[in-house]
């Protein structure tokens, strides 16, 4: 005779990003950009106007600014990023297959590291593949060498555009998810779905290199794997909405600026919006 089984719902765990008492970024950043492969001026011009809106004052909800101040919430005190210099590699200078060495490497290389108070900004094209791009990450932050102190070290990103290898990965919600319920795309809020598929790629690492720049700040799970400021909340990109479902209640954004996913809210139990829904202008999100 078969023993029955009980079934019962199983409590999600709770999200909690964990402070590992090493230093933040806090202050005045400078952000170098290394364009790496062969970018449109439309692209380099979305990317420079969502750099240059997230420090931008004045600017009312739902704003880029106002979700990049919850970085703010880590430990308190704000974070300023201002756009510093843009150099071009169009010429593939380490061919167009790059392993992860080779980030650090054509940053050192090419001046675009500039100290402690600044952060490295490697964008690979298209046609660039780069070890574990599209098959485990679409962006990475990290630590550049610089001797014994983690905080005398500069801090790099990277971003790759996803247009050709995977965009149901990495420009999701803008182009098909690769797997799953196959729901309509948004529309791609400047056209251009690898270039706004790479602001969303953008606007996580640099909130986890603010929030956990060497490894040591903010974050849940295992240190080589961890879950930070924007990760936690990935997938959501409006009010009710949950990983997989792009936005909830119904919204459509609508915007000539960036679509990024909600932050964790430090000290709180959710992530954060960046204000009510509408459609917007330049320079202003949408469901933030």
């Amino acid at each position: 005779m078969a023993t029955p089984r009980k079934l019962v719902l199983v409590p999600t765990p709770s999200t909690t990003l964990n402070y590992h008492n090493g230093p933040l970024l806090k202050g005045t950043y400078t952000v170098n950009l290394l364009y790496y492969g062969r970018f449109s001026p439309p692209q380099v011009a979305i990317i420079s106007d969502f750099l240059l809106s997230l420090s931008s004052p004045g600017s009312p909800p739902p704003s880029v600014s106002s979700w990049w101040a919850t970085t703010s919430r880590y430990n308190s005190g704000a974070t300023k990023l201002t756009l510093g210099k843009q150099t071009t590699d169009d010429s593939y200078s380490l061919g167009k297959s790059l392993k992860t060495s080779d980030i650090i490497n054509l940053l050192l290389t090419t001046n675009t590291t500039a100290g402690p108070t600044s952060i490295a900004v490697l964008l690979t094209s298209a046609d660039v593949t780069v070890e574990q791009f599209c098959s485990a990450r679409c962006g990475t932050h990290g630590s550049l060498p610089a001797g014994p102190a983690p905080a005398a070290a500069g801090t790099y990103v990277w971003v790759g555009n996803p247009s050709d290898q995977c965009p149901g990965q990495c420009a999701w919600p803008f182009h098909q998810p690769a797997y799953g319920p196959q729901a309509p795309p948004l529309v791609s809020p400047n056209g251009d779905v690898g270039a706004d598929g790479m602001v969303i790629s953008l606007a996580a690492a640099l909130a986890g290199a603010a929030t956990n720049p060497f490894g040591t700040g903010f974050y849940q799970g295992p240190a080589s794997a961890p879950l930070e400021a924007v990760s936690a909340c990935a997938g959501m990109f409006g009010s009710g909405s949950y990983p997989g479902t792009r936005v909830g209640s119904g919204s459509t954004p609508r915007a000539a600026g960036a679509i990024t996913r909600w932050e964790w809210a430090a000290g709180a139990t959710c992530c954060r919006r960046c204000g009510t829904r509408r459609p917007l202008s330049a320079r202003r999100c949408s469901r933030l």
